[in-house]
């Protein structure tokens, strides 16, 4: 078994799709430990705020196994992967780390470089797991979210239930 993280995000019904994926993700890997929901405002395009958090995991499976499972959540969430990376969506499920695993390669990339450039990601991952150690860095994620500029793309903290 490994430890897994992995980043969430909505600006589509964005309660209902976190709820629907966190479902969907118990179902298939069992417990899960949650971030706090953050609130930010689209990065990239103008649209509507995102809710995003950070999940914690134990699987067997591996990191292809994992991505293709969430190609299938997105898929359920009626996400169009149009030709804009930069664009709403129902869902957005992203593999942040894979035990120590580094593959700079995709379609893993690991650790996913988001870890350290967007609040979003570092917030909740360095709250959810602070004494966790970037594969690359070898600085813990409360050291990295401290050194952290989080005025360049604020967050809200907001109460969801998932």
């Amino acid at each position: 078994m490994v430890t897994v993280y992995l980043g969430l995000g909505s600006n589509i019904d964005a309660e209902d799709n976190l709820r629907a994926a966190v479902s969907a993700l118990r179902d298939g890997y069992g417990e899960l430990r949650l971030s706090e929901v953050y609130q930010s405002t689209a990065l990239g395009f103008d649209g509507d705020d995102f809710l995003n958090l950070v999940i914690e995991l134990s699987t067997g499976a591996t990191p292809i196994d994992l991505i293709e499972h969430f190609e299938e959540l997105h898929e359920r969430s009626g996400r169009d992967r149009g030709p804009d990376p930069f664009s709403a969506r129902p869902l957005d499920i992203d593999l942040l780390l894979y035990g120590e695993l580094v593959d700079p390669n995709p379609p893993l990339r690991l650790p996913r470089p988001d870890v350290l450039e967007h609040s979003f990601v570092l917030r909740p991952l360095a709250e959810l797991a602070p004494g966790l150690v970037h594969p690359l860095t070898g600085r813990s994620m409360s050291q990295h979210w401290e050194d952290f500029d989080a005025a360049i793309h604020p967050l809200t903290r907001v109460d969801v239930i998932l």
